[in-house]
């Protein structure tokens, strides 16, 4: 009697284990051993520096524009028209609505890296052949200067 419940229990068991849902596919699939540590947990579409998240107000912050206009006037106007005109580096015209805000915060204060890393950087290094400057923007100067490029591209 005591191996005939053996083999029922076992038999139970083992019918569980075969209708046991798919485990999640973070459990069953394997790691990407090409990819280092920083791609697998990286948005792409956000570049690579320290802004990992940008929260947008509307209405635009108008003391941020105008702070935004002022470091434009100072660090970016000689390469950077507010239209689609590229003198040195790509006119601004769109960019708010093509990159997103943690992508365009990268590219201002981690300008280095993002060109030696990041795709959607090279291909602008490519179309432009020459190297953005570091102009060693703080993150609050680069929110501010989001700001002043989301007015520039007709937000209010």
């Amino acid at each position: 009697m005591t191996t005939a419940k053996y083999l029922i229990g076992a038999s139970v068991a083992a019918l569980m284990l075969a209708c046991a849902p798919d485990k999640p596919a973070s459990i069953t699939e394997k790691p990407d051993l090409n990819k280092s540590a920083v791609e697998a947990i990286t948005d792409p579409t956000k570049g690579i520096g320290a802004v990992k998240k940008v929260t947008l107000n509307t209405p635009l912050e108008q003391d941020r524009i105008k702070r935004g206009l002022a470091i434009y006037e100072m660090k970016c106007l000689s390469c950077h028209k507010l239209d689609e005109t590229r003198i040195v580096g790509p006119g601004w015209k769109n960019i708010t609505k093509n990159r997103k805000p943690e992508w365009i915060m990268n590219m201002i204060t981690n300008v280095d890296v993002m060109l030696d890393q990041d795709p959607e950087a090279q291909k602008l290094l490519e179309l432009c052949l020459m190297r953005m400057p570091n102009q060693n923007v703080s993150i609050g100067d680069a929110r501010d200067i989001l700001e002043f490029m989301r007015q520039n591209d007709g937000e209010k």
